[in-house]
């Protein structure tokens, strides 16, 4: 306020306290973040690559690694109660300052560009009915996108109690047409059709077992996303032991949900004909057993569920720099509030970016499949740092005294399929993915060696500078990939 023209003194804002959560709240923010637009694209994208025996493997094995990887949240928030600054501390924990950096951008860009997904997916499905949407890649869909970003970024500055309340309602509503769905679906089996959708072998070639289930991976992970939702707001819970509850809670939920649409999609359709649906599919495979109205009404469920999970991911995206950004891990200015509590800084940067994205859609040749993956492969970054920690914890005994050997033997090996699994959809995702990871992370290094410079830190230890230097590296080769044509966007 000193460079006010008269200088005059002006009161400071007044402090606002965010309104604590309770565990149907928490739950929701979980359930809301999970459930997005990847329920609603489940079955095209598992009826391109398997039949029902492959996904039913996919599941057991997604689910299998997400469920470790909850219970990892779980246990880290018993452990270690003193870490509440969400996903990324528990990098910064094990593993020093920059690896938490790295998470918490890691972090931040999955959550910006499952944003920029979720607003093309929208414009998608518009674009059934209006052909001027396309695939959601058109001008007129920028135009509706970028008129969505900035009027939910208002409504997100009003308050993040208010939008969490916003958010518990949509999860709601957002959840009766899946359902509806499912029942549907289900009272309309085809014995016959189901049969021949076991191994869809009848079809034609969809490569092994072991290929089907691999090509699942993406899209598995994808819809689990948002599972760190109550860690991420630990901040705000009523009650600590709430986090891990709600984490856990909500995770059954939701895959009890994503199986369920998978199997009921190939009671009523050919591997074939759902593979060839339009996405969003459910749309079409919801049309062909009820009629016309099917269209209307699950698109309908798709945009309030969009916009609920948008919703949902903008405020953990603001918070993931707001909380770094107080931690001294990232610059001061990210950590500016306004006078309602808000992040506020981080919250603009993060509504920059998101347009920024959209933008880019307009010269993609799949925009809505590169933002799912883009969006997947940058989420495995935390998820994989934060597994290793509680492995770390188990295997050193830190954080284990007075507790039943037993109890760590357990939590370890939970610690340990949990760092597995996300080191193998590290291999999953593919080399094009982790490069243009490294091409994000790598400029990104200069937020990290301000927020050091600011505080007067030392910038790297030996083990960081190494790992600054590969990332970097890899950053340039991603760069010339895209340049030369060898990474195809």
């Amino acid at each position: 306020m000193a460079d006010t023209a008269a200088h005059t003194p002006v009161a400071d804002p007044p402090v606002v306290t965010p309104a604590k959560m309770s565990l149907p709240t928490l739950t929701a923010m979980v359930v809301g973040g999970m459930v997005g637009a990847g329920v609603f694209s489940l079955p095209a994208r598992f009826g391109v690559a398997t039949g029902i025996l492959g996904a039913l493997i996919a599941w057991a094995i997604a689910g299998t690694g997400m469920l470790m990887l909850a219970f990892v949240f779980q246990n880290l928030a018993i452990r270690k109660p003193e870490l509440d600054s969400g996903v990324f501390i528990y990098a910064k924990a094990g593993f020093g300052d920059y690896a938490g950096f790295n998470s918490a951008i890691g972090f931040w860009a999955s959550s910006v560009a499952g944003n920029a997904f979720y607003w093309v997916f929208i414009s998608a499905t518009l674009g059934a009915f209006f052909p001027a949407f396309g695939d959601g890649d058109t001008v007129v869909a920028l135009a509706l996108s970028t008129a969505g970003v900035w009027l939910f970024h208002y409504v997100i500055a009003r308050g993040v109690r208010d939008a969490a309340i916003i958010n518990r309602i949509v999860t709601i509503l957002k959840i009766v047409p899946i359902l509806v769905f499912i029942v549907v679906l289900f009272l309309s089996f085809d014995a016959g059709i189901f049969a021949d959708n076991w191994t869809a072998t009848g079809y034609g070639d969809l490569g092994s077992l072991n290929e089907q289930v691999r090509n699942t991976m993406i899209i598995t992970t994808f819809v689990f996303l948002g599972i760190e939702g109550a860690s991420v707001y630990s901040r705000y819970a009523k009650r600590r032991e709430d986090v891990g509850k709600a984490t856990v809670l909500g995770f059954l939920a939701v895959l009890s949900i994503f199986a369920l649409v998978t199997l009921s999609s190939y009671a009523v359709m050919t591997q074939p004909e759902i593979a060839a649906t339009r996405q969003p599919s459910m749309i079409g495979v919801f049309e062909h057993v009820v009629g016309d109205w099917g269209s209307w009404f699950i698109s309908a469920g798709v945009i309030i569920s969009v916009l609920g999970a948008y919703l949902a991911w903008t405020l953990m995206a603001a918070e993931v720099m707001y909380i770094p950004a107080h931690n001294e891990d990232f610059p001061a200015f990210l950590g500016k509030e306004n006078d309602k509590a808000t992040p506020i800084t981080a919250l603009v940067v993060t509504s920059l970016a998101v347009q920024l994205l959209l933008a880019v859609t307009l010269v993609l040749t799949d925009a809505l499949n590169f933002m799912l993956d883009l969006c997947t492969s940058l989420a495995l970054i935390p998820y994989f740092l934060a597994a290793a920690y509680a492995l770390k914890l188990g295997l050193t005994g830190d954080s284990y005294q007075n507790v039943p050997a037993g109890t760590r033997r357990k939590e370890t090996i939970i610690a340990g399929i949990a760092t597995a699994y996300t080191l193998f959809l590290f291999e999953a995702a593919g080399l094009k993915f982790l490069l243009l990871c490294s091409v994000l992370l790598a400029p990104a290094t200069l937020l990290y060696v301000k927020a050091r410079s600011e505080r007067g830190r030392r910038l790297f230890t030996p083990t960081e500078t190494v790992l600054c230097i590969l990332i970097v590296a890899s950053g340039i080769i991603g760069v010339i990939g895209l340049w030369t044509g060898f990474i195809a966007i």
